[in-house]
């Protein structure tokens, strides 16, 4: 759906009736583009003490093909900096024009082990955030607090997560902030993650916090996937190659776009939605050289319908998307609208992936990704039902992950905010209009924001990440 207010003050006229009347300014967000360079400019980098990530940082920057500069404020690592390569200086923000700005920010903080050493967040971020260009990017990296040795420690780098969404909501212009704990051995694990932080990719991503696992499913499989994240098993152009991906409710809207990402990016789909859709499916995977399955994945015999036309070759991913909302406050709600959106959102869920499961058809290393929302992180008014089989999606990639890391696979959701779709077009305009501002970008998102995190979910250097949910809603207020 079209953002009018976004597109007039973003033009000549609007923008100056914007500034005259002190009227928000969103920025038109900068998305991914085939036909456009993924990296570029100027990444500054910054670390506390004994920083211990740089090794991985030195080979993203060469990798991505960008220029780096250690920041001065951590004197005492520029020893460090120099001998990977990267070149040292400091940032002033009156003398960065439009053409000097920064495409990104990194901060190592990898190395704090005590809350007496957060000096050089302040000095790092005060030098640098105001020379971050429109769309620019920060990811601050740490240790999960829960692998740290001492309680000091575990301070230290939990104050990570309010540092990292505040600079979120402080830095407007499009810019997006997000916190990468990154466990001890999981350092080479880290490249897919970063790309994704860094590029077009994770325009409506901000003030996430994504754990990163040396023993996350994987680190003993050799399936389908290049569990141990390493680049040479993959081509980062078309990195889901050779993968088959299932995508239910692909026949339009989030569905379609996350078959069309994952095709983009090497994939064969095959999309599922209800028979009464089956011409707009057959549409869309036709357009992506796809296969269509016109099921009803609420009917009992779904899944092993589903099981069966997989059989010959199974699948690699399991994309859940499909689901339907039926709102009304709970004392209003009928039984058979609370029991079809529970049936539909979460319970056919469980059903399919046991079918797929217990025949082996999800192969050694795939991988499952569930789509939930900040409703069920957040609840809310009128959608007990919705709010419930979206707590209960997140529920399930929170117990099943243990039970999958054998096999090497891996569990995760994505939770959508305000996205602009059909749905969200149909809402009263005022809460149409709260729901687009009230986030860090002040806009909605866009159905391929969702598309672009599930494809980073998918990705083979994915692999140290599972039972966890990432938020594409632009730094939301709702549920924060």
């Amino acid at each position: 759906m079209n953002d009018s207010y976004l597109n007039f003050v973003n033009s000549p006229f609007g923008a100056r009736l914007a500034r005259s009347l002190g009227l928000p300014k969103p920025e038109v967000l900068r998305r991914y583009r085939a036909d456009q360079p993924e990296f570029g400019g100027l990444i500054a980098i910054g670390a506390a003490r004994e920083p211990q990530l740089l090794d991985a940082l030195a080979n993203l920057v060469a990798s991505i093909g960008v220029t780096s500069v250690a920041h001065e404020s951590a004197g005492l690592w520029m020893p460090l900096a120099h001998r990977h390569g990267l070149m040292t200086g400091r940032f002033e923000p009156a003398e960065a024009g439009p053409a000097a700005r920064l495409a990104a920010l990194i901060f190592d903080a990898s190395g704090m082990e005590d809350s007496s050493q957060m000096e050089p967040l302040h000095a790092f971020f005060h030098d640098t955030l105001r020379s971050l260009g429109k769309c620019g990017r920060i990811v601050v990296l740490g240790r999960p607090p829960h692998d740290c040795s001492n309680p000091r420690q575990w301070t230290a780098q939990r104050a990570l997560e309010g540092l990292t969404r505040s600079l979120g909501k402080e830095a407007r212009r499009g810019i997006t902030a997000n916190l990468v704990y990154v466990g001890v051995g999981a350092e080479h694990r880290m490249e897919a993650t970063l790309r994704f932080f860094l590029s077009p990719r994770s325009a409506y991503v901000s003030g996430q916090v994504v754990q990163i696992s040396a023993d996350a499913p994987g680190s003993s499989i050799a399936g389908a996937f290049a569990n141990d994240g390493s680049s040479a098993l993959f081509d980062w152009k078309a990195p889901l190659a050779n993968r088959r991906a299932l995508v239910t409710g692909a026949a339009r809207g989030i569905g379609a776009a996350i078959a069309g990402v994952l095709a983009a990016q090497g994939a064969q789909v095959i999309g599922i939605d209800i028979p009464s859709a089956r011409d707009a499916l057959e549409a869309t995977m036709r357009q992506l050289n796809g296969t269509s399955l016109a099921f009803d994945i609420a009917a009992p015999e779904a899944p092993t319908q589903i099981a069966a036309a997989l059989d010959d070759q199974g699948v690699d991913i399991i994309v859940h998307n499909a689901g339907i909302t039926k709102d009304k406050t709970i004392a209003k709600m009928t039984a058979a609208a609370w029991q079809s959106v529970i049936d539909i959102n979460l319970s056919a869920q469980e059903r399919i992936d046991e079918a797929l499961l217990a025949a082996g058809i999800l192969r050694d290393g795939g991988r499952i990704i569930g789509v939930s929302s900040i409703s069920g992180i957040a609840g809310n008014l009128g959608q007990t039902n919705y709010a419930t089989s979206k707590a209960g999606v997140i529920g399930r990639v929170q117990s099943m992950a243990p039970a999958l890391r054998a096999r090497g696979i891996t569990i995760n959701a994505v939770a959508p905010g305000f996205i602009e779709t059909q749905m969200t077009a149909k809402m009263p305009f005022t809460l149409r209009e709260a729901g687009r501002r009230m986030n860090s970008l002040s806009q909605g998102g866009q159905p391929v924001d969702v598309a672009q995190t599930i494809a980073w979910l998918a990705h083979p250097g994915s692999a140290g990440i599972s039972g966890q949910v990432v938020r594409v809603c632009g730094q939301s207020l709702i549920g924060a």
